[in-house]
């Protein structure tokens, strides 16, 4: 492998990325006869197919992958490498790739608003996803760090915990449970409920919660992909929801929402900022860490208030 280029390992991550040699030239500013004879270079070099041409496109053999793994971590050391050298020098630059699932979109731009404020040359991104998406988002190293409820447990990482997450159960204000107080699991689980993807955190969540209603699971429920729409669904009056209080602050504060006061609730789960152990932190993503660890959780919403008047 002694002559393999660093030209050679990008022009295999641009081929997995996109599957055909044409968008893979595109993305490196290179001809598309240029791309294919870089592949068939390392192909040579290796004495191994890293792609099979398939009419899907193309897909990364087991030395593919093998061989696209080397290039993401030679990158990301490069990358690395460029944060290091410039903190020797005395700058204060860098750039860190923020992931978060869509609950944490409600608070995410705050976070990053103040840690820029302290730090303004260091260049951020932010990409939103649900849980799935975010950890696949860390897995395939197109992001540093992720806000995440629960971190995943089949790949290597840090966990810091920087928050707490409340979760609650609410309804539209003129819900009969609305004025209610110290309402049953039993009597919660007779109402329609609006519950987000199968694999997401608060899904997981409620599905523990109600564990022991054995029926409950059984119960038809109508599944949304968004906290925005399963809140304008509430509002509407199509049922309940158990959902991040952190998403309903404001709806809180101007009465469009109630929040339920059921017996256990709310739920306090944590938020975490998680990367994968297996790589260098840079000196950006541990300036973002010791950020979180110091001041994130006053950047999070105002819910405390909240919950003692629904107390």
């Amino acid at each position: 492998m002694r002559n393999v280029s660093l030209r050679q390992f990008r022009a295999v991550g641009a081929i997995h990325k996109h599957g055909k040699i044409v968008h893979a030239a595109a993305e490196l500013g290179l001809t598309p006869p240029a791309v294919t004879l870089q592949l068939q270079q390392i192909e040579a070099e290796t004495g191994l197919t890293l792609f099979d041409r398939t009419p899907d496109g193309m897909r990364a053999t087991t030395a593919g992958l093998a061989v696209l793994g080397a290039a993401l971590s030679i990158e990301e050391r490069l990358r690395a490498l460029a944060d290091e050298l410039d903190a020797i020098k005395g700058l204060r630059r860098g750039r860190l790739r923020l992931g978060v699932v869509s609950t944490a979109k409600y608070f995410a731009p705050r976070l990053m608003a103040a840690f820029m404020a302290g730090l303004p040359e260091i260049e951020m991104s932010l990409r939103v996803g649900n849980r799935a998406e975010t950890i696949q988002r860390l897995h395939d190293h197109d992001i540093d760090i992720a806000l995440m409820g629960r971190p995943p447990a089949h790949m290597p990482v840090r966990a810091t915990v920087f928050g707490d997450h409340p979760l609650v159960i609410i309804a539209a204000p003129d819900h009969p449970l609305a004025s209610a107080r110290d309402i049953s699991k039993e009597a919660i689980a007779r109402e329609a409920f609006l519950v987000r993807e199968q694999g997401s955190g608060t899904r997981i969540s409620l599905e523990i919660f109600m564990r022991e209603l054995p029926f409950w699971l059984e119960t038809p429920a109508i599944e949304m992909d968004s906290n925005e729409t399963i809140k304008q669904s509430v509002m509407a009056g199509l049922g309940i929801a158990f959902i991040s209080a952190h998403t309903i602050a404001s709806e809180l504060e101007t009465g469009r929402l109630a929040m339920l006061d059921v017996i256990g609730m709310p739920i306090r789960r944590q938020w975490f900022a998680v990367t994968r152990s297996d790589r260098a932190m840079t000196p950006s993503m541990s300036a973002f860490h010791s950020f979180l660890s110091h001041e994130g959780a006053r950047h999070l919403p105002l819910v405390g208030r909240l919950y003692r008047e629904a107390g």
